[in-house]
């Protein structure tokens, strides 16, 4: 009934394929069970079979649960798209519904194992005993599951307090990556060269590390650049602004060209630009130092960075060994430091 609903539904579709093989065991050992316990009254053998008959039940029956929680799990997860640039919620969402489903799944096969004990009049013995040395057990068992514990209530917390989620972009260990996986026990990172970094989930409760995709995924970036002090910033500024208007990685919002720094032999210029995520950004830094720097070089040669070192042109070499006084012309100061004559030094070709 369930596959003839499911061929016009995709909830029950994906229902009956989950629980199609569980339930059949179900509806099988039940059956056999009851048929046994019906019909071999005298049998030896009539007791440890449905005992046997029994345990499988159960563990058939956790199956089924599972089954029904996953499918419900991945019907809620179907709601929520993480394609789609502003997805902060529905990483939130994901997180958490993957989260949950560990944690079901957990708590299932725990209260599986504790029900096919109970069926068993031995093991019932054994647990009156052991509660007698409850207290001491606990203690032992508190001391050798610390960090084991510690985790675990460390991923619950990860998941509810949205201080990362399943796609965050995070520096961790001076390494740039995105969250990939969040269990119980640990969190692996993504690293940008397709390494895997494997940290304990309590490392993130207990250590700083940077969340780049906290809030939102939009970034802002540095690019420097250290130049001469004959550059004209506000060209260099249209022409950091034209760059960025013929690329898609910049979003549009920041677009900053200032001077940060002057010394003696420079002045150094800071480009801060702005992109919807974390790689964008990385493309766009990269795509605007490899532009201005070619512009430099094309348009203003003379601002590159250089060394400085001043002397007197005008006094011959013979008379700067002997110590000898040169008078001098105004013809001496054609290509001198004034912005005439870096104009005339440009311009000039040699003679005919």
């Amino acid at each position: 009934m369930i596959l003839r609903v499911g061929r016009q539904s995709k909830f029950f579709c994906e229902l009956a394929n989950r629980i199609h093989r569980p339930m059949q065991w179900v509806v099988v050992l039940c059956a056999v069970y009851f048929a046994v316990r019906a019909t071999a009254n005298g049998a030896a053998w009539r007791h440890a079979f449905l005992r046997a008959d029994q345990l499988v039940i159960i563990a058939a029956a956790a199956w089924l649960l599972v089954s029904l929680l996953v499918v419900l799990e991945d019907t809620a997860l179907s709601r929520v798209r993480t394609d789609v640039p502003d997805n902060r919620t529905a990483r939130r969402v994901h997180t958490q519904v993957v989260m949950m489903r560990r944690v079901t799944v957990a708590v299932v096969a725990v209260l599986a194992g504790a029900v096919m004990l109970m069926t068993i009049p031995q093991a019932r013995l054994v647990g009156t005993s052991v509660l007698a040395s409850a207290g001491f057990a606990g203690v032992i068992a508190g001391l050798a599951a610390q960090s084991v514990l510690r985790n675990m209530f460390a991923g619950l917390q990860l998941a509810f307090s949205d201080a990362v989620r399943l796609g965050d972009v995070v520096i961790v260990e001076n390494e740039w990556g995105r969250i990939q996986e969040i269990t119980l026990s640990h969190v692996v990172v993504h690293v940008w060269d397709d390494r895997r970094l494997i940290l304990p989930t309590s490392y993130f409760t207990e250590k700083p590390f940077e969340n780049w995709t906290r809030t939102e995924s939009a970034l802002l970036g540095a690019v420097m650049f250290d130049v001469d002090w004959w550059l004209p910033v506000p060209e260099m500024r249209e022409e950091l602004r034209r760059a960025l208007e013929s690329t898609d990685l910049w979003d549009g919002r920041v677009s900053v060209l200032q001077v940060v720094e002057a010394t003696g032999q420079a002045m150094r210029l800071r480009a801060l630009v702005s992109a919807p995520d974390a790689p964008k950004l990385w493309d766009l830094r990269c795509f605007v130092r490899e532009h201005l720097v070619t512009w430099l070089r094309d348009a203003h040669p003379s601002a590159l960075p250089r060394m400085r070192a001043e002397m007197n042109s005008a006094m011959p070499l013979h008379a700067t060994l002997t110590g000898q006084t040169v008078t001098t012309d105004g013809d001496s100061r054609v290509f001198s430091h004034s912005v005439d004559g870096r104009a005339r030094a440009e311009a000039f070709t040699g003679r005919e």
